[in-house]
């Protein structure tokens, strides 16, 4: 036996012997230091872990639809009652207080004539923004005639809806500017532009 080129002595191989008798050898699954080869110092690989799938949102679900609002019916226009006007008004309408800004007189007219001239008359006073108005129909007479019909058909046109939701109230005019036969009308305000339906 040799060690560096030269041959081991007796006492060197007796005093090995010695020494390597007290060694204990190591297990094999022992763990290794660092200083092991790089075979044994592979990190370990986890498993990936799978991404977790959004679940779809529902879509939400749109409110089911309510009712129609349904237009609130305006009150009936009577000459005697006056509705929708405060007190000073009313009294001041009815006094004549409130001068007409445009009149228009149904004398001499048949009933069709009548009507389509009012329509045209409380279309043409809103262009115009005009408040107050006076409608002429005539007293008429007891007996059945012309004027006595005008008189009560007047408010009944009044009343149809295409020219009711442009009109306050109505009231008869004082004996000076007609009496019992002729109406003074107050219209509503026209808002800057609104557009013109026509009352027809």
């Amino acid at each position: 036996m040799s060690a560096g080129g030269r041959r081991v002595r007796d006492e060197e191989a007796a005093l090995w012997r010695n020494v390597a008798r007290d060694v204990t050898p190591l297990p094999r699954h022992a763990e290794r230091s660092e200083d092991d080869g790089p075979d044994d110092c592979r990190p370990v690989e986890e498993p990936p872990v799978p991404a977790r799938k959004a679940k779809p949102r529902k879509a939400a679900r749109p409110a089911p639809p309510g009712p129609p609002r349904q237009a609130v019916p305006l009150p009936d226009l009577d000459p005697a009652l006056p509705a929708g006007l405060d007190k000073r008004t009313a009294r001041r309408l009815k006094r004549g207080q409130l001068a007409a800004e445009a009149r228009l007189d149904l004398h001499g007219k048949t009933q069709a004539q009548a009507h389509a001239a009012l329509q045209g008359f409380i279309r043409e006073s809103r262009m115009a923004r005009r408040r107050c108005v006076l409608v002429i129909t005539g007293k008429g007479s007891v007996a059945s005639g012309e004027g006595g019909v005008l008189r009560r058909m007047a408010p009944r046109w009044l009343n149809e809806p295409a020219l009711r939701r442009h009109i306050i109230a109505i009231t008869n005019a004082p004996e000076s500017s007609g009496g019992a036969g002729a109406l003074y009308v107050l219209l509503r305000s026209r808002e800057p532009g609104e557009p013109d339906r026509g009352a027809g």
